[in-house]
């Protein structure tokens, strides 16, 4: 059986964005669960537009909808109306309402994992002409491993907002005072070393942070890589289920006691957005996660460790690489009667103007990372990122199956298996895991369900009936 090439991550956070540059439009009303409304609404006129736009709560996204005032007054007749969900709700939401064709929204926030499934079954717009043809947009500008991993045939189907792989940040002050070094390389041996050593409950500080919120955007992201570089993988060659190997056994187990033995407390419900608050208000030694944390683990107005944070790449065990490759993007559901407008926003939201925006409204610091190369030749985003723009770069090049997975693999993906079926899947996995995590059960028996989910999925490969 030949998929379709996906790239491979996830995340999102509970802060939202205070410009320290200009005071922002009205966002007081916004949640993580609430339409944020804008525009004239009920008393547009019949010209005006109003668009639907469903996007991921993670500090850049709020950052956007700040910033919202710069598209509007270049868009008189254009209303926008943002639904701002978690990630775990996100995800559902807009895969219910395009998978059904609802066409609740015009702008959709997906990634490389759903857009070429997507659009080979026709759920949404093909972008090629449209960023090919709009003035200064230059597709050509992003990132070239991004823009194959969110193309069709291709044709791009979605636009990158913000692109990633991952790293590992550490506190450099905090390692030298305890005469630390960390190798150019790391392994999982390595971390586990280090954060029993600076590991101090006592004081609420953990050795490192990790992800355990059920989700297969959420635990299943760093964990995947893990299994990944421990030799382990979710299916074998001929679909053969394999999460009761003796390797993913390994990978999951070591992850899991890493996290209870020196994590922070409350790992089992630790998502991207609590790592990220712990990590940058000082409270973690180590975390390994999306290189996006950049965005707010250096800037000043919400990070207590900016200048203070040196980033190496992801840990392995028995490969060379163990990053993945991932990317929030932009797309138009085919059900949208304003894909015109709709393509508007995208592209406002996804063009060089808008990282310049960012830059000189917010602070550079919080410019989305790993969409555009122009980004990373901008020497006001170079003077702010010089700790870590090479290091993402670097694991964003280096996130490919020949580097990070052992064996042979039939699907496409890193930390995702590149199907349909794996939002389910790897969802239900998770939550054994998350449940490992919690105490809830052991490792062998949350290998044990998740082995029996794996196997179901796998019987339909095996049969040839996908």
């Amino acid at each position: 059986m030949s998929l379709r090439r996906t790239g491979a991550q996830a995340h999102h956070s509970t802060q939202p964005r205070r410009s320290r540059k200009r005071t922002t439009t009205a966002l007081a009303a916004l949640s993580s669960a609430v339409m944020v409304l804008t525009g004239c609404g009920a008393n547009a006129s019949a010209e005006r537009e109003e668009l639907v736009v469903a996007i991921v709560s993670n500090p850049q996204m709020q950052d956007a909808i700040s910033l919202q005032e710069d598209f509007l007054q270049d868009h008189p007749n254009i209303d926008v109306s943002f639904v701002s969900l978690p990630e775990n709700e996100a995800r559902a939401k807009i895969t219910a309402s395009v998978a059904t064709q609802g066409g609740e929204f015009d702008v959709v926030m997906i990634s490389n994992y759903e857009t070429p499934m997507w659009a080979e079954n026709g759920w949404i717009t093909n972008l090629q002409d449209y960023a090919e043809n709009t003035e200064g947009y230059n597709p050509d500008d992003f990132l070239p491993n991004i823009s194959d991993a969110l193309s069709y045939e291709g044709d791009l189907h979605s636009v990158p907002f913000y692109g990633e792989s991952a790293f590992l940040a550490y506190r450099q002050d905090l390692f030298d005072e305890a005469g630390l070094t960390m190798p150019e390389q790391p392994t999982w041996e390595d971390i586990r070393g280090f954060a029993e050593e600076l590991h101090a409950p006592e004081e609420d500080f953990s050795g490192i942070c990790l992800r355990g919120l059920a989700g297969w955007g959420e635990v299943m992201a760093p964990l995947g890589t893990v299994i990944n570089t421990y030799g382990g993988r979710w299916f074998d060659e001929d679909w053969n289920a394999t999460l009761d190997s003796p390797e993913v056994e390994a990978a999951v187990t070591d992850y899991v006691d890493l996290v209870r033995n020196y994590g922070q407390p409350g790992a089992a419900t630790s998502g991207y957005g609590e790592c990220i608050t712990r990590y940058s208000q000082g409270g973690a030694a180590m975390w390994f996660d999306a290189t996006a944390m950049v965005s707010t683990v250096e800037d000043p107005a919400s990070s207590q460790v900016v200048g203070k944070t040196a980033y190496a790449p992801a840990p392995v065990n028995k490969t060379e690489e163990a990053g993945w490759l991932y990317s929030w993007s932009l797309a138009i559901p085919q059900t949208s009667e304003h894909k015109d407008s709709a393509w508007e926003f995208i592209s406002w939201m996804t063009s060089p103007e808008y990282i310049e925006l960012v830059g000189n409204e917010i602070g550079w610091e919080r410019v989305p990372p790993g969409s555009r190369a122009s980004t990373y030749e901008n020497p006001e985003y170079a003077a702010v990122a010089e700790a870590y723009a090479e290091p993402t770069l670097d694991a964003m090049a280096a996130a490919s199956q020949e580097t990070s997975i052992v064996g042979e693999v039939p699907y496409t993906g890193l930390q995702f298996v590149g199907i349909p079926e794996f939002q389910d899947l790897g969802t239900r996995v998770a939550q054994q895991i998350s449940a490992a995590i919690a105490g809830q059960k052991t490792v062998k028996e949350a290998l044990e369900q998740s082995q029996q989910y794996a196997e179901t999925v796998a019987g339909t490969y095996q049969a040839g009936e996908n």
